[in-house]
């Protein structure tokens, strides 16, 4: 239960931000916001705490708290439908359509590195999931995770084609708030050339990384090979809690 009320307390925050509600890029401070939504202070300092990682508001010690105004002028850069961190918001598609083709999902072992990643036992088991991502019916990338089941149970290829961190978020009740990520480029394979559209002297560009849940679980490991063209990508860091 307090998870959904923090969640729903996060989400009204961001509402009234983009209402601009809030005078002077500044948020009341949390004795005023326990009591408007009538909750404990504990929800009231999570949800401001996932805010903060997610860049969108600022604490400044003896100030209070505030909204980071590169939120209100590039919002391509944070995660806004929900509260995770979804890798395609994070590219500029300037309005245009997106969407997921499921190509193959299945469960398997973990392999030892997936292991060593998602802090596995060796009988453990993960979904392989192989997805490739459009735009405006155009392929921009081939996608590779890999989920413990044991997290997501059951995935369906409906879940499968749409985001994945929404669906954890709003009927499991989990938010994927961090991420850690290797970019690097390198010649395009047959695979991707056969996919993506590629010649064979075009390179691809590569994100790997894993993603974890607010509570420090890792949930995804995932490799990600991108059509060049689209190879521009706006990320936040966070060099301090305050």
């Amino acid at each position: 239960m307090s998870d959904l009320v923090y969640r729903s307390v996060m989400r009204d925050i961001k509402g009234k931000i983009l209402e601009n509600e809030y005078p002077g890029m500044k948020l009341p401070d949390e004795r005023s916001l326990s009591e408007m939504y009538q909750v404990s202070r504990s929800s009231i300092k999570r949800a401001l705490d996932v805010l903060v990682q997610q860049g969108i508001i600022f604490k400044k010690r003896g100030s209070g708290t505030f909204i980071n105004p590169l939120y209100l002028k590039n919002r391509a850069m944070f995660r806004y439908e929900g509260s995770n961190l979804g890798i395609t918001d994070s590219f500029q598609f300037d309005g245009k359509k997106q969407s997921i083709k499921l190509l193959n999902y299945r469960a398997i072992p973990a392999p030892e590195e997936i292991q060593q990643d998602l802090f596995l036992e060796a009988n453990e088991y993960v979904y392989k999931i192989e997805r490739l991502r459009l735009i405006d019916d155009q392929p921009f990338m081939i996608e590779t995770g890999y989920i413990p089941i044991k997290i997501l149970p059951t995935l369906s290829p409906e879940i499968l084609e749409n985001s994945i961190f929404n669906y954890l978020e709003t009927e499991k009740g989990k938010t994927v708030t961090r991420s850690y990520l290797t970019l690097t480029v390198s010649p395009s394979n047959a695979v991707d050339q056969k996919l993506l559209n590629l010649t064979p002297n075009e390179p691809v560009g590569i994100m790997e990384g894993v993603f974890f849940l607010d509570d420090g679980t890792p949930f995804e490991v995932s490799n990600m090979r991108i059509h060049h063209q689209y190879m521009r990508f706006n990320t936040f860091v966070s060099l301090g809690k305050d």
